[in-house]
């Protein structure tokens, strides 16, 4: 009998995705730092002699997060889910442009079929990311991560960024390797030489709270990890953690590719840049949870569903997680209502340590109703929140 083929595993990510579909919109922005996530006010204005006048972060005032960034705004230190008044004092000269979902949703659309045209063998990890198993594609690895490359290009005009690996992990750690508009291939063999220099905190788990405790342990790459001692890390994480650090580290991950069609939920969360005070920082807590909806909502409207159970994930300083969800009568999918379950959840958690991650979560899921394409108002579900303004 013969040995089954080694997996490929390809991750496609799509480079600084929504800020890469603006700048086809306004191709005069291509190499200024540019910052997703005003609103209306920051539509940019058209002028009699035809150009644009745009606005400026350093003129903006709320409470909003930037959603993505161009890497010349990330050079500033400006990323995603950052509170948009401290990327103002970054990069206040950067350029400040709306969201505009049905267009991420677009060309989200169109990148995927043209990676299908390959194989149906897709795992959709969110508007700009997959998850591709090529076991069974015809082709050496780096002349097939070429022609998808350029599939995507000419159907979208936009770069992405591909690791091929043997598993999801490396294939996963890969695609950031070479960004923008990369080409990577790993194999087990590249472990000690391209993975193990890396800083911990670049593997997807690893947030800067266990990067911090590491860091005390004398643990700052992902070698230094691969080489600790089992009991130590058990000491610090836990018998689980430390077991799942130990695997990550040796580059070791079964998970399988998951093709089927029929989620079971669909969730979004966010790890803060420094454990957050539920009262001192609400400016940044309540503007991230709000857009955890949104993007959960925008998920249940891209993949056509709605859901009757929503929850809230509560990760604290001490590494303690908590979670509440509520079952309502008719299914939701839409921001507002979202929103309002998460509320009824945040009030039946005891928030009494800081914060370091949030995460929202819609399950029994149904498909939206042809006769109710938008869904039912459930009607107010909280009351002022602990750190909702």
């Amino acid at each position: 009998m013969n040995p089954p083929p080694l997996r490929r595993i390809a991750h496609v990510d799509m480079d600084a995705f929504y800020a890469s579909v603006e700048l086809l919109r306004y191709p005069e922005l291509r190499g200024k730092p540019v910052v997703i996530g005003g609103g209306r006010n920051a539509t940019p204005e058209l002028r009699p002699d035809g150009t644009r006048r745009f606005a400026r972060l350093r003129d903006y005032a709320g409470r909003g997060v930037v959603t993505t960034s161009t890497y010349e705004a990330r050079a500033f230190g400006v990323f995603s889910a950052m509170g948009m008044m401290k990327a103002a004092q970054l990069a206040p000269d950067a350029i400040l442009l709306p969201t505009d979902f049905d267009s991420y949703r677009r060309y989200s659309r169109l990148f995927k079929d043209a990676v299908r045209t390959f194989t149906d063998r897709i795992e959709d990890r969110g508007i700009d990311e997959i998850f591709v198993d090529l076991t069974l594609v015809e082709g050496e690895s780096r002349s097939l991560g070429l022609r998808i490359k350029n599939a995507v290009r000419e159907a979208t005009g936009l770069t992405c960024s591909i690791a091929i690996a043997p598993n999801k992990l490396l294939a996963k750690i890969g695609s950031e390797l070479d960004k923008p508009d990369g080409l990577t291939i790993l194999s087990m063999s590249d472990l000690e030489s391209r993975i193990w220099p890396l800083a911990a905190k670049k593997v997807n788990g690893i947030g800067p709270r266990a990067s911090e405790r590491l860091a005390e342990l004398g643990i700052s790459t992902v070698g230094d990890l691969a080489r600790a001692d089992l009991g130590l890390l058990q000491e610090s994480f836990g018998r689980t953690y430390a077991a799942w650090l130990a695997r990550i580290a040796h580059g070791l991950d079964d998970r399988e590719v998951v093709v089927s069609s029929e989620p079971k939920s669909m969730s979004r969360e966010t790890t803060f840049e420094r454990d957050m005070h539920v009262e001192r920082d609400r400016a940044v807590l309540t503007p991230a949870l709000t857009q955890l909806c949104e993007r959960v909502a925008d998920d249940l409207d891209r993949k056509g569903y709605c859901g009757r159970t929503v929850g809230v994930k509560v990760k604290f300083a001490d590494f303690k997680i908590v979670t509440r969800d509520i079952s309502l009568p008719v299914g939701v999918r839409d921001t507002a209502n979202i929103r309002r379950a998460v509320g009824a959840c945040l009030k039946r958690i005891e928030l009494d340590r800081r914060i370091r991650l949030i995460g929202v979560r819609v399950s029994a899921l149904e498909r939206r109703s042809a006769d109710n394409p938008d869904g039912p108002d459930t009607g107010p579900i909280q009351g002022e929140l602990p750190f909702d303004c």
